[in-house]
């Protein structure tokens, strides 16, 4: 269970960056239509780590460390910056869309772990999957309607 558990931690912590990284860059968007699914997408990072927190305190009795990670503290800190420099949103989506490709990749590898904690883990992360799928798409297809 020891790869597994920490996988899914792994995903948690993305989620908890994400839900931050959406709060922060919708904020600064300009367009309304991106700005509400920005903070719309936020809330569900949130939801969706708390629902994999709790089940992970169920399967392994222990959910201590699970924050954000270095990585994520660094992208939101880049993208404040592009803001303050007069970032487009075009440059804000393109940090999102980032941010998107790591949520993406956490759940493609804790979902190819074989020892996952439980399989109300497994049907979690599958269903979360496809959100976050339809997200990175949604967020793509924003910056791609933003380009020059």
């Amino acid at each position: 269970m020891a790869e597994g558990y920490s996988l899914v931690k792994t995903v948690v912590q993305v989620l908890n960056d994400g839900g931050k990284g959406f709060t922060d860059l919708g904020e600064k968007l300009k367009n309304p239509e991106s700005k509400a699914f920005f903070l719309h997408e936020a809330t569900h990072r949130g939801a969706f780590a708390k629902e994999l927190e709790a089940e992970l305190a169920l399967a392994a009795g222990d959910t201590k460390d699970i924050a954000g990670t270095v990585g994520g503290a660094i992208h939101r800190t880049w993208g404040d910056l592009k803001a303050s420099l007069g970032g487009s949103d075009h440059t804000l989506l393109e940090t999102a869309e980032q941010g998107e490709d790591a949520a993406k990749k956490a759940y493609k590898e804790a979902l190819e772990a074989t020892d996952l904690p439980s399989t109300k883990i497994r049907q979690l992360l599958v269903t979360q999957q496809a959100h976050i799928q339809a997200s990175h798409d949604k967020v793509k297809a924003l910056r791609d309607s933003t380009a020059s």
